[in-house]
């Protein structure tokens, strides 16, 4: 059962400090940042109950149509749990003074994202065992992790351009949707190696547009801390 747990944990809890340890330059509350975590762990309710409605209705992830499989993959699942995600990150995380810079927005939702995913991959590899634990630290956890730096780097453009707050919000949380709905999508069509590497090839984009959104706002911090920016919001 330990071994169990510490394969399930694990995952998400090594993608949070390595987002954390690249936050070189104003290193966020750490009280802030477990909490958003565990928020992240407490948000898995609403999809659960959204997927719960949505089966109830007569919505499954395969019923025998691919316009079907689409509605569940994209509206029902990477909708809502996205959606849940989102509204930690906006009404939490986004309001706080320590959202100061762009990467913050990365690194809170980087948390809030492993906090659903480290809940989410508990139960799965309890109820699974260590094959499935083992997959899923190479593709469920990262994947969530990808749509979460996606989402929070829009969130982070938001907050320091408010004209386009709005815009910039609905597109993180437009593409977060996306790329879940299009990783689920091929999974739930069917169990062969064709269908896998239709998951494979957009975790691969999102990785990519992951490390680019990192590099910026990154590349950003550094210009920002080398203006004496931090110091100045603080006097």
């Amino acid at each position: 059962m330990l071994l169990l747990l510490a394969l399930a944990i694990a995952p998400g809890l090594a993608i949070c400090l390595f987002i954390y340890a690249m936050d070189k330059y104003d290193k966020e509350p750490l009280g802030l940042l477990i909490r958003s975590f565990l928020l992240g762990i407490l948000c898995v309710c609403f999809p659960l109950v959204i997927q719960f409605l949505a089966m109830s209705a007569g919505l499954r992830e395969n019923p025998g149509s691919i316009a079907g499989t689409a509605i569940f993959a994209y509206a029902v699942v990477g909708l809502s749990e996205e959606l849940g995600k989102f509204l930690v990150l906006r009404y939490y995380a986004y309001p706080k003074p320590a959202f100061n810079e762009p990467y913050d927005g990365i690194v809170y939702a980087v948390m809030v994202g492993m906090g659903f995913a480290t809940a989410e991959n508990i139960v799965y590899v309890l109820q699974y065992g260590v094959g499935t634990g083992i997959a899923r630290m190479f593709l469920s956890v990262p994947a969530h992790a990808t749509f979460a730096i996606l989402m929070g780097h829009y969130a982070g453009l938001a907050k320091f351009k408010p004209g386009q707050s709005g815009t910039y919000l609905f597109y993180g949380l437009f593409l977060a949707v996306f790329f879940h709905g299009t990783f689920d999508f091929f999974l739930f069509l069917g169990n062969n190696l064709l269908l896998l590497g239709g998951s494979l090839v957009s975790l691969y984009i999102g990785i990519r547009l992951s490390v680019t959104a990192v590099k910026k706002h990154r590349a950003l911090s550094r210009s920002l801390y080398e203006s004496d920016y931090f110091n100045n919001i603080q006097e």
